[in-house]
């Protein structure tokens, strides 16, 4: 998120506690979207990381926490030009929620104090294509089995088959808004922080190809 000292972005430091916590959530994710349009379009910030590190070691102030698959072509903070401390990460193959991320989002939201909650998919996801395929493989078989309801909610005219990437990017979005619909089920705490408008939770879809993240939800 950006930081702004003397009227002039501060790349010197972590994103203070006193910066984060003047940032409604809406400020948070325009910022955010502020940032994948400097990542997408060339013009990212300058970081300066050591300072960065330095000046987050005694504390953490992050404005979100991104949900994200594995994939290593889409890291949120390069994604978003965000630099160290600014946003919380959970990434897992396919973007799927469980117990353990329901809690990290609990912490990040209701402990931490930040205040958006985004739900990361993209385009070409081996995870999704997985689920397509019905994919069984020692562990990988149940996480794929979290991925297999939005398989069965997409709509889509055409070939339903993990060689259509048209078709592969239909389910990566429907898992997307599935899982923001689980975070809600299955949170009380996210859900009340939501409706009190202390938080955003929000879905969203980056394409490899261009660079552009799509926010919905």
């Amino acid at each position: 998120m950006e930081r702004h000292k003397g009227g002039r972005r501060d790349i010197g430091g972590a994103l203070t506690k006193e910066v984060r916590d003047r940032m409604t959530p809406d400020q948070v994710l325009a910022a955010m979207k502020e940032g994948n349009e400097r990542f997408r379009t060339g013009k990212m910030f300058p970081h300066d990381y050591l300072a960065q590190k330095r000046s987050s070691a005694a504390g953490q102030f992050p404005a979100a926490i991104v949900l994200g698959c594995v994939d290593s072509r889409a890291p949120a903070e390069i994604l978003f030009d965000a630099g160290i401390g600014e946003a919380f990460n959970v990434r897992i193959a396919g973007n799927v929620v469980n117990d353990d991320v329901l809690g990290s989002l609990e912490f990040a939201c209701a402990v931490k104090g930040a205040k958006v909650a985004l739900v990361f998919g993209h385009t070409a996801c081996g995870a999704v294509k997985g689920a397509i395929d019905d994919v069984e493989m020692g562990n990988l078989t149940g996480l794929i089995a979290r991925i297999k309801p939005a398989v069965a909610a997409t709509t889509f005219h055409g070939e339903k088959t993990s060689k259509n990437a048209a078709y592969v990017n239909a389910v990566a979005r429907t898992n997307v808004v599935l899982a923001l619909a689980k975070v809600r089920r299955r949170s009380p705490i996210l859900a009340d922080l939501e409706r009190k408008g202390s938080i955003r939770v929000v879905g969203a879809m980056y394409d490899l190809a261009t660079g552009n993240v799509e926010f919905f939800g």
